[in-house]
């Protein structure tokens, strides 16, 4: 059973969520990028890639926002609300990225397995993909056997030579992702696609840091 002080925090942030959904009124087939902290701040941030801590080595974000296609925002919402029940919250690394940005990424790192050909364009590029993990209500992240970004078989979901806390983890965000609407990619242990999530069209554009 969890503590009283965690299922009040649930229970609080809920609430907060749908009041932002009521407030915005956007439908739910509508595939406009958003915010997602226009609808829960319970989302923790760490956007690698607004900082220098990335297989780039370099900041290619002027800063650190999550936008998304309301669609994928509203799974996720699901989600973070089945994952806070258990004690939980969505830690996110990516969501939507330029086209730019993924061409970049193409030129350190030319293989299909870690890396979409920009020819043919990401699910990131079309802001139904996520790079995630889980945290506790203290912040700390769950053990998932590599590190964000791990060019390895090691971060395969299909890798088993792991400590049976990181293949746990593993499944926990793996069914709780599945169950609302999210499929895995095979090779990162941390990236979902939203099942729909390649019917939308690829962007370029650039968020305002202001």
């Amino acid at each position: 059973m969890l503590p009283f002080l965690v299922l009040s925090q649930i229970k609080k942030s809920n609430s907060k969520t749908k009041s932002a959904e009521k407030l915005l009124k956007i439908p739910k087939n509508d595939s406009t990028f958003v915010n997602i902290w226009d609808f829960s701040k319970d989302f923790v941030l760490e956007m690698k890639y607004a900082t220098h801590d990335n297989f780039l080595k370099q900041q290619v974000y002027d800063c650190e926002v999550c936008l998304l296609r309301y669609k994928t925002v509203v799974a996720l919402l699901q989600a973070q609300r089945y994952f806070m029940e258990r004690g939980y919250k969505i830690k996110l690394f990516d969501c939507y990225r330029p086209l730019d940005i993924q061409k970049k990424m193409w030129k350190i790192v030319p293989n299909s397995n870690y890396v979409a050909n920009p020819a043919r364009g990401s699910v990131h590029n079309r802001g139904a993909a996520v790079d995630l993990t889980l945290v506790d209500f203290c912040g700390n992240e769950l053990e998932m056997g590599t590190a964000f970004d791990f060019f390895g078989p090691e971060a395969a979901h299909d890798y088993q030579l792991l400590t049976e806390e990181a293949l746990c983890n593993r499944k926990i965000l793996k069914k709780g992702m599945e169950l609302h609407g999210f499929k895995i990619f095979e090779s990162e242990w941390w990236h979902y696609n939203l099942e729909t999530g390649f019917s939308e069209k690829i962007s370029n554009f650039k968020w305002n840091c202001n």
